[in-house]
């Protein structure tokens, strides 16, 4: 499955001087967030999903690679990093790496599986192993099963910064998905990235250049399940628990869901689809199971109306690279 790049803008000087502008204002705009008196909990949620969401986006939006799975790095991560916290006393940093170098791990294992198949066969794959890491973290006694890992501790992180305050807790976040996006977005703009694209958009001429291009998708792979655990071990602090509902298909949807409202292929277009999504989940709770189908809705008429999704077609309009 490839992305739609029919009206892509080339990457130039001026289209990563205007991604560059786009990521002060974002920057600026959380930072001002605990004085404009939006929820925090929120926020923070959100910030987790939106660096899930471009995880993804790498794999999909750059590398042409849709995946099925990618809730079992999020799930995995978090697993990881509760235990640790919670039974080996570990500390908040050690928690996190933890959580990322099981994810990567993860990565490494399933990737060397998927990567041998393309298209729709790859998507199943994945799909395939989420499920049995989830019916794996059903039965395995460490998980607790339907009750997930409860009351984790947040802690100091480093010793300094103490996670049991919500400011300080929200500026770690912050700071945690900045680190991230940083990564994918050097990542994109890197002799690296314009391989992936290269292969996006015609691997069997990649081939012929001489490029090795399962090895290029494998680390692709690795790096965006990397990411994607990443994002699932800052989620532990924020909802101080780990459970079943991280690890299970219908999150792999959501995430594929995030990307596409927001704008596949688009550097921003996933954290615009993360927080439309988890805006919808935390202010129409109130109207129950019609969440869902609401959802569902909103993504037929992007679809139907927004081919590129919300930042893809505002990118689009004003010939700019978002």
């Amino acid at each position: 499955m490839t992305a739609m790049t029919d009206d892509s803008i080339p990457v130039t000087p001026r289209a990563i001087h205007d991604e560059m502008i786009a990521f002060v204002i974002m920057t600026a705009l959380l930072l001002v967030v605990p004085f404009t008196g939006l929820y925090p909990f929120f926020v923070m949620q959100a910030l987790c999903f939106a660096l899930l969401a471009c995880a993804f986006n790498l794999l999909i939006g750059y590398g042409g690679l849709l995946s099925f799975g990618h809730a079992m790095f999020l799930g995995t991560a978090g697993y990881v990093t509760a235990h640790a916290l919670k039974v080996w006393g570990l500390t908040p940093e050690l928690g996190i790496l933890a959580g990322t170098l099981g994810a990567a791990g993860l990565g490494v294992i399933t990737g060397l599986v998927a990567i041998r198949r393309q298209g729709i066969y790859f998507a199943m794959i994945t799909l395939a192993l989420s499920q049995l890491l989830y019916f794996i973290y059903l039965q395995t006694p460490f998980t607790h099963g339907e009750d997930g890992i409860q009351g984790i501790p947040q802690g100091y992180l480093f010793g300094v910064f103490n996670l049991a305050k919500p400011t300080v807790l929200y500026y770690v976040i912050v700071a945690g998905f900045l680190f991230g996006f940083l990564i994918i977005f050097r990542t994109i703009n890197s002799p690296f990235g314009e391989v992936l694209k290269a292969i996006r958009e015609n691997e069997p001429r990649a081939i012929s250049l001489g490029y090795k291009t399962d090895q290029y998708k494998l680390l692709a792979y690795i790096l965006s399940g990397t990411l994607a655990g990443f994002a699932g071990a800052l989620k532990v602090f924020v909802a101080q628990n780990a459970s079943l509902t991280d690890v299970h298909w219908s999150m792999s949807g959501e995430i594929v869901l995030m990307t596409l409202v927001g704008g596949l292929g688009t550097v921003f277009g996933p954290v615009v689809g993360a927080f439309v999504i988890i805006a919808m989940q935390q202010y129409l709770a109130g109207f129950g199971q019609w969440v869902t189908v609401i959802q569902g809705v909103i993504f037929v008429v992007c679809v139907l109306t927004f081919r590129r999704g919300v930042i893809g077609e505002i990118a689009h309009y004003f010939r700019r690279s978002l």
